[in-house]
């Protein structure tokens, strides 16, 4: 497994992300491409009392003509508070929420002005609250194709198609709150808040070894 690898930046990313990244030293996050809609750039799925819920945060200047590091977030639409809404509403009554949740309620209230501010130190709380030590750098200019020494997964993860075909995660089932079938591949959120410090033996698991 390469010591880096790189990805574009992800909204509170899913299980799948943190399989692909678990044994590299260093996460290298894409900031010097075009922005693409309809990925994990901006959203995440979590799981509600009656349905999966996708979480998506609004951007200013999200088309295709766009460097990921200049995305603005819309904070004229109040997405922050019913993302944090929804979030409690989902893990309220979750083995760890008392434990974690003040980590990601302050982030929400920072107002950051570019969706990959967000997103990394996301990333970062998630990261610690793992117990995962690597650090988390940016990309300065864009490579079409990169050294052997980095794995590129970059449009590898996405909401778009079936994951199991990518043979990243194999899903390990834990206890959610609500729901009688589980719910494989949410945001590492719905992991952290039901399993606590077990979350990264389950990451572990979850890593698809063939």
């Amino acid at each position: 497994m390469p010591e880096t690898v790189l990805v574009e930046p992800q909204y509170l990313p899913s299980l799948e992300f943190f399989c692909a990244t678990l044994h590299a030293s260093e996460i290298l996050i894409e900031a010097e491409e075009h922005y693409t809609k309809q990925t994990y750039r901006n959203r995440c799925y979590i799981r509600g009392a009656n349905k999966i819920l996708p979480l998506s945060i609004p951007v200013v200047n999200g088309n295709s003509k766009v460097l990921t590091k200049e995305v603005k977030i819309d904070h004229g639409q109040r997405w922050a508070n019913e993302h944090w809404r929804s979030i409690q509403s989902a893990y309220g009554k979750a083995p760890y929420y008392e434990f974690f949740s003040d980590y990601f309620e302050r982030e929400f209230q920072k107002r950051h002005k570019f969706l990959i501010d967000h997103n990394q130190n996301m990333l970062t709380i998630c990261l610690k609250l793992l117990k995962l030590q690597k650090s988390v750098e940016r990309t300065k200019t864009y490579h079409k194709t990169v050294e052997s020494a980095i794995l590129d997964l970059r449009g590898r993860i996405s909401p778009k198609g079936d994951y199991t075909k990518r043979q990243i995660y194999q899903p390990v089932e834990y206890i959610q709150v609500f729901g009688k079938d589980f719910a494989a591949n949410l945001s590492i959120i719905d992991l952290l808040m039901n399993e606590g410090p077990n979350a990264l033996t389950i990451v572990t698991k979850s890593l698809n070894k063939e």
